[in-house]
C-alpha cells in the first residue's frame, strides 16, 4: 500500500472526499515528523511508538579501496509496533 492507496482507504472508511482525506493523512504525517524533529516520541495506543534513535560514531571501511573511514553519529527514526498491531499481523 502506498500513500495514494492509504488516502483512498481513509476516504472510503471515514466517508470523506479524497481532498479531505489527503489533508488528514498529510496532517498526521506532518505531526509525527514535527514531533520526531523535536526529539519527542509519538505513542499511539494499540498501534505503536515512533521515536528517534541515536546511532553513535563508528569506523567503517571503503569496499573499493579498503581504506578505514569515520562514520559520524546520526539520528534515525524508528518504529516499535504495539501489542495490538503485532497480534493482528500474526
Amino acid at each position: 500500500m502506498n500513500k495514494t492507496d492509504l488516502i483512498a482507504q481513509v476516504s472510503t472508511e471515514a466517508n470523506l472526499p479524497k481532498a479531505q482525506a489527503t489533508t488528514a493523512v498529510d496532517a498526521v504525517f506532518n505531526s509525527i515528523s514535527s514531533a520526531l524533529q523535536k526529539g519527542d516520541e509519538v505513542k499511539l495506543a494499540g498501534f505503536g511508538t515512533f521515536a528517534v534513535a541515536e546511532r553513535g560514531a563508528s569506523k567503517g571501511r571503503n569496499p573499493k579501496t579498503g581504506e578505514v573511514i569515520d562514520i559520524p553519529a546520526t539520528k534515525l527514526p524508528k518504529f516499535r509496533a504495539g501489542k495490538a498491531l503485532r497480534d493482528v499481523v500474526k
